[in-house]
């Protein structure tokens, strides 16, 4: 690691550590020697983490963001505080745009070297979507507070365990035709350990990253009907994707008990793609993968035969 690419011994309050992006970042600061305080509403969510731990280096604390003194407790004696709480339920507002501010207030208050606060590429407070305008008001009660804080807005996150390539290769593994909402909708998916990367080389060095904001987006953009047909290639399977004119997919999306809300469609619609005015992995020296890259991998069990599917050749592992 470069010199100041460690953070031995410094304790980093991790704030919805226990969530999907959360276990990629805890990994990202415990390898360079970070003692970590994973703080969530279900801190045991997280304890798949203490294998990859040294005695000592993890603690994990029952926190409510909405509270102060719960947020009080999770900051008591740290160096440093991520937050990576998102949410398309309950009161966005106040989990998105108020709670951020607040925890930034109290991080002044005591005085930690280091702010990271996780936004989204399309954070606006002019966005349809509440999600969009919770994010946008999170970013700016957190500057507000902690002026040196760094704001990181990824746009869609990739993984092998992630709810959304997953969702779209189990639908294409199930259904001979599917539809596709927005399908000329840009997206530009970034890899988790990439995130988890840029996170914490800005932990590492605030004097360097705070106060700026920095868009990370994968290295390819593809639009909706391009990533199912991918999906669908690396599974072998070629189903009749059918693309969804905007009235319809705006109808579904208002139907009770479907799996995509009127706000979701509302963000996909607009698109999820780098705007270009803010810096990205480039200035943090990060070289982003693309999701071709591991694709093939992971769609192995989504295909007939699994690994010896696809003519009978054993796919690549």
């Amino acid at each position: 690691m470069a010199k100041n690419d460690t953070l031995n011994g410094k304790l980093v309050t991790l704030f919805g550590g226990s969530g999907f992006l959360g276990n990629y970042v805890a990994q990202s600061l415990l390898k360079r020697g970070a003692r970590l305080r994973i703080a969530s509403r279900h801190p045991e969510k997280a304890y798949k983490l203490k294998p990859l731990a040294n005695l000592g280096q993890i603690q994990f604390v029952n926190c409510d963001i909405t509270h102060g003194d719960s947020i009080r407790a999770a900051l008591y004696g740290a160096d440093a505080a991520i937050n990576l709480v998102g949410a398309f339920g309950g009161d966005q507002m106040k989990l998105m745009g108020q709670a951020p501010g607040k925890i930034a207030q109290i991080a002044m208050e005591y005085g930690l070297e280091a702010f990271v606060h996780i936004s989204a590429i399309g954070a606006n407070t002019e966005s349809p979507a509440t999600y969009a305008q919770a994010k946008a008001q999170g970013e700016t009660e957190v500057l507000a507070a902690f002026s040196k804080a760094t704001i990181i807005r990824p746009s869609v996150i990739f993984a092998a365990d992630d709810d959304f390539v997953n969702m779209f290769a189990q639908l294409i593994q199930m259904l001979p035709a599917l539809p596709v909402f927005g399908p000329k909708a840009r997206l530009q998916p970034v890899f988790a350990d990439d995130v988890a990367e840029a996170i914490a080389v800005v932990v590492c060095d605030p004097a360097q990253h705070g106060g700026k904001t920095y868009e990370l987006g994968g290295p390819e953009i593809l639009t909706m009907m391009e990533l199912h047909q991918r999906i669908a290639d690396t599974q072998g399977r070629d189903p009749n994707l059918i693309a969804m004119p905007d009235f319809a997919s705006a109808m579904f999306a208002s139907l009770p008990l479907t799996p995509m809300s009127r706000e979701q469609w509302a963000l996909l619609k607009a698109g999820n793609v780098a705007s270009g005015d803010f810096p990205g992995f480039a200035k943090l020296g990060i070289e982003p993968r693309p999701l071709g890259l591991f694709l093939d991998r992971w769609m192995v069990r989504f295909r007939n035969h699994g690994r010896f599917g696809l003519n009978g050749n054993i796919a690549a592992s």
